[in-house]
């Protein structure tokens, strides 16, 4: 007696299309910008090209900080202090202030987004330049502050690559650098 549907035959035919449309939707999903898009949305996206094109980096590696940092909650507040879309500690923004001739009076707000993503812009900059170009090294001393990263590569704790992370002896910067160089490669193939 012979099954209905034409058999055999016909169920592995059917499985083999099932397996093909899952396959095929599962090529659109990892290789679709708009999916990614929908999965890592830039907000604010404008503000950041603006102010980290005026100090010459990458928006996509800023964006990439702010929503690692705050994940892009202007008002957010770290258990530290940090404050804002890039998370910058009040001393480092006036620090920064300075240095880019800002005057800063009185209480700053630095929730307010235009600020502190000029200012988190221009300090990841600054932190590019004090390491030659090397963005896991920037990246950590965004986190963990240049002088502690500098000691680690001196010392030979860190060699400061990315294929060496996993070296960086504080856990959480660790984890904030892969996850930054996660984001902006994401960033960068789909945007």
């Amino acid at each position: 007696m012979q099954e209905r549907g034409g058999g055999f035959g016909f169920t592995v035919r059917i499985r083999a299309i099932a397996a093909l449309v899952l396959l095929v939707a599962l090529i659109y999903v990892l290789y679709v910008p708009a999916f990614w898009r929908t999965v890592y949305p830039i907000h604010y996206y404008s503000l950041i090209q603006h102010e980290s094109r005026v100090v010459k980096v990458n928006p996509l590696l800023v964006a990439a900080l702010v929503r690692v940092e705050s994940h892009f909650q202007e008002d957010d507040v770290s258990h530290a202090g940090a404050v804002g879309l890039m998370q910058l500690m009040p001393q480092t923004a006036s620090w920064a202030a300075g240095k880019i001739g800002m005057k800063l009076y009185g209480h700053v707000d630095l929730s307010e987004p235009t600020l502190n993503v000029r200012l988190g812009s221009w300090y990841i900059a600054y932190l590019i330049k004090m390491f030659h170009g090397q963005l896991p090294e920037a990246i950590a001393a965004y986190n963990a502050g240049p002088n502690r990263v500098e000691r680690w590569v001196k010392d030979g704790t860190w060699s400061g690559d990315e294929v060496a992370v996993e070296d960086i002896p504080l856990r959480e910067t660790r984890h904030f650098v892969a996850r930054v160089l996660y984001t902006y490669q994401i960033f960068s193939r789909f945007y």
